[in-house]
C-alpha cells in the first residue's frame, strides 16, 4: 500500500498547486460572466465549458477546490485543539472530573450536530458576503466536530498518566502542568495528527452537503457544494459530460485523504 499512498500524496500536492496558482491558471476570474455563450460544451477557451450563466467551470473548479482544501484544514485544527483540551485535561485529571466531561461528550455525540450545523447556517442572513458565509461555514465545521476526537484523546491522556515515564516524572517533583506540557501533550501529537487527517475528509464532505442544500458557501463564490449543485438538472449534464468533472475530482480528493490516513494506521 505504500504506492498508493504515495501516489495519493502526489495527487493531493498536485491539486493544492493547481488551486493555489489558481490565479495563474484560471483563463478568466470565477465571478466573470460570458454572457454570449452560456452552458458552453469544453472547447480551447474554456476547458470545462461555461455554466449557465457563462462562468468559466474550469475557473470555478479551481477556486472552489481551492476554498476546500484551504479551509477544511484549518477546521481540522480548530477540532484537534478543542479535543486535545477537553480531552487531555479530562484523562489527566481523571475522576470524577473525567466523568462529567465525558458524559457532556456524550451528550454532545447524541445530538445530531449536522442538523445544527444546518440551523446555524439558515438563522444567517440571506444577504451575508461570501466570504463571512466561508468564514462561519468552517468555523462552525470546526466547532461541531470536536466530540468525537476528544474521546479518543482522552483514552490515550489516561492510559499516558499511568504510565512508567509519567509516574516517575511526578516522583521527581514535576507539577502537574508541567508533567501535562512536557510528558502528555507531546506524546497526544500521533493521535492528534490521526484526527487531523480524519477530520479533513469528512468537513469537505459535510460542507459540500451544505452546498447542494443552498446552505454552505454564498455566490458568486464556489465551492464543491455549489458546482456539484449543478448534476441536479439531468437536461443539462446530458449535453455536457464535463460537468462531472467537479464530482469525480470530489470523490478522487475525498478518497486520496481516506487512503493517506487508513495506509498510516495500517500495521507494518
Amino acid at each position: 500500500m505504500k504506492w498508493a499512498r504515495l501516489a495519493a500524496i502526489i495527487f493531493l500536492v498536485i491539486v493544492a498547486l493547481a488551486c493555489v496558482f489558481a490565479e495563474r491558471l484560471a483563463p478568466a476570474d470565477y465571478a466573470h460572466q460570458f454572457r454570449d455563450i452560456p452552458n458552453a460544451p469544453a472547447s480551447r477557451a474554456h476547458l470545462l465549458g461555461t455554466d449557465d450563466l457563462g462562468r468559466d467551470r474550469f475557473s470555478r473548479v479551481l477556486y472552489g477546490t481551492r476554498i476546500s482544501l484551504l479551509l477544511a484544514p484549518v477546521a481540522a485544527l480548530i477540532t484537534c485543539f478543542l479535543a486535545a483540551v477537553v480531552g487531555g485535561t479530562a484523562g489527566f485529571v481523571g475522576g470524577g472530573f473525567e466523568r462529567a466531561v465525558m458524559s457532556g461528550t456524550d451528550l454532545f455525540l447524541s445530538l445530531p450536530w449536522f442538523f445544527l450545523l444546518i440551523t446555524a447556517r439558515a438563522l444567517m442572513p440571506l444577504n451575508v458576503s461570501p466570504i463571512t458565509s466561508v468564514i462561519i461555514t468552517f468555523a462552525l465545521l470546526g466547532c461541531l466536530g470536536w466530540a468525537a476526537a476528544a474521546r479518543v484523546v482522552c483514552a490515550d491522556a489516561r492510559s499516558l498518566k499511568n504510565s512508567d515515564f509519567v509516574l516517575q516524572a511526578r516522583a521527581s517533583g514535576s507539577s502537574g502542568y508541567r508533567l501535562l506540557r512536557h510528558h502528555l501533550l507531546p506524546n497526544l501529537r500521533p493521535v492528534l495528527y490521526a484526527q487531523f487527517w480524519i477530520s479533513i475528509p469528512v468537513f469537505i464532505l459535510t460542507e459540500a452537503n451544505l452546498g447542494i442544500l443552498g446552505l454552505g458557501v454564498s455566490e458568486p463564490l464556489p465551492s464543491w457544494g455549489s458546482l456539484l449543485r449543478e448534476l441536479e438538472s439531468y437536461s443539462s449534464i446530458s449535453s455536457n459530460v464535463w460537468q462531472f468533472f467537479p464530482l469525480l475530482l470530489f470523490i478522487t480528493v475525498v478518497s486520496c485523504f481516506h487512503l493517506v490516513v487508513l495506509d498510516r494506521e495500517l500495521p507494518a
